[in-house]
């Protein structure tokens, strides 16, 4: 698997511990994200923010989180594009201008944000990151200068603003949390109660940083949904913008936790689903069904209830080595998949394997996985992907790389299987997604798969945009 991670982010109002809670959410969101990381606080009529390279409990300590004192605060955790991984693009960031002060956190991409970008630069914006979430920092602070509130200001913002997001903006008085029109970017609210009887409301990505701090699930910002946290208050504006739901598959394919629902749907469930699906669409005679940590084991576990043939643990993960795509050649990839994973041999040694993955996207990795269980003793391979081949790269967020570099693009599948040395090959199918998320109707973007885009309106930019940096 070489597919990048996302970000994530966690926001919460009305707590006396606002900086720990926030501390704890994004440690459970640090899958999304491992780059980077922050944390900003309201500080009287300002905020204080702290951030830098490096995991959550590497770079945040004691000292830095009591420092952070005050009742709301915002945090986010960063994977950044090749070339692109600096402390001026980690988040929060934050805005001086003339009513005060502003900071936000971003997870996703706009694809409208070079034109967006350089109209600002022509009416005198100077930019100090690379990162299209400065984009919406300054359009919402400039905004801010001709509208009531600050909610105002955000609507105006969203109008003009294309992609895939969820925002969170932070005031010194209010926190505000904002999903696009499409749904793309998951975000969830759930509410803390305090010692005092008050209630903390929380926002973030997934809802296993709701299950970390405590806090309970109110249910998922709707797509296009502004909902404001003030005073121990809130409430919900329409932005009047939303479209048909079309959240991203591959949230449930790959990037969220096991444990977390997105969309009232559990991605473990979806996951189990997916390879029970699989079983059905690509059978074959084998002895037991193994699963690529972490996400390709959930599937392991369906496809071998699906089938009946039993499954057991294939490899074992070494969870402190870094990840093997950031590797600059395909020799040190190699050497740090077999560091990564060791097959068990005695689990494997002359058994028909079946092993899932959920994507095969440049096909190195799984190669050297394949050559692994062939060298642990496997008699024979058979490949099984929980999702379907990559065609289209993604515009939202999702660093799936551009057609040159996805193996689907230029190889077919018999192909594929011969290229990473494979008995057999099979992908999910396109048309099961629904399927594996139990919904009717295409309520979900599959455009990696597909290529079909849910609005691919500023197509000069969708060609220029590299995961966000945009200077790429």
């Amino acid at each position: 698997m070489a597919i990048h991670e996302e970000c994530g982010v966690y926001g919460i109002s009305g707590s006396d511990i606002a900086s720990r809670a926030c501390y704890y959410g994004l440690f459970a969101l640090q899958h999304r994200g491992q780059e980077s990381c922050g944390i900003a606080v309201n500080d009287d009529a300002s905020i204080k923010c702290v951030k830098g390279m490096g995991l959550v409990s590497d770079f945040f300590s004691k000292d830095k989180l009591e420092d952070l004192k005050g009742d709301i605060a915002i945090g986010h955790v960063r994977y950044s594009t090749t070339g692109a991984s600096t402390v001026n693009n980690a988040q929060p960031l934050v805005t001086q201008y003339v009513k005060g002060t502003l900071s936000i956190v971003h997870n996703g991409n706009l694809t409208n944000a070079i034109t967006l970008k350089r109209q600002l630069e022509e009416d005198g914006a100077i930019f100090h990151s690379t990162v299209d979430s400065e984009v919406i920092a300054y359009m919402i602070a400039r905004e801010r200068t001709t509208s009531a509130s600050v909610e105002e200001a955000v609507r105006r913002v969203m109008n003009r603003i294309e992609g895939g997001y969820a925002i969170l903006v932070m005031s010194p008085r209010k926190l505000i949390a904002v999903r696009d029109p499409y749904g793309l970017k998951p975000l969830v609210m759930g509410k803390i109660t305090n010692e005092d009887g008050s209630e903390a409301i929380v926002f973030a990505s997934e809802t296993c940083a709701l299950a970390a701090t405590g806090a309970e699930l109110i249910r998922d910002v709707k797509p296009g949904e502004i909902i404001i946290a003030e005073d121990g208050k809130v409430r919900s504006e329409d932005s009047g913008l939303a479209k048909p739901c079309s959240k991203c598959i591959f949230e449930y394919i790959y990037f969220a936790r096991p444990d977390s629902v997105i969309d009232g749907i559990s991605v473990f469930e979806a996951r189990r689903r997916a390879g029970a699906l699989l079983a059905k669409q690509h059978p074959v005679d084998a002895d037991i069904v193994i699963g690529v940590p972490e996400s390709g084991i959930d599937a392991a576990l369906g496809y071998a209830a699906g089938s009946g043939i039993p499954y057991e643990k294939g490899f074992v993960k070494n969870s402190y080595v870094g990840r093997t795509f950031i590797k600059p050649s395909q020799e040190e990839r190699a050497r740090s998949v077999r560091i990564k994973l060791n097959p068990i041999s005695s689990a494997i040694k002359g058994k028909r394997v079946i092993m899932i993955d959920d994507s095969i996207v440049r096909g190195t990795t799984i190669a050297n996985i394949v050559n692994l269980l062939r060298k642990a003793g496997a008699s024979e391979v058979h490949v099984r992907i929980s999702s379907p081949p990559f065609i289209r790269p993604c515009f939202y967020g999702t660093d799936v790389p551009s057609c040159e570099n996805l193996i689907a693009c230029k190889h077919t599948i018999a192909e594929i299987k011969d290229i990473i040395g494979a008995d057999s090959l099979g992908y999910l199918e396109v048309d099961s997604l629904g399927d594996m998320i139990c919904e009717e109707g295409h309520k979900y973007c599959d455009a990696c798969f597909t290529g079909n885009y849910p609005n691919i309106d500023s197509g000069i930019d969708l060609l220029e945009i590299g995961g966000g940096d945009l200077e790429k």
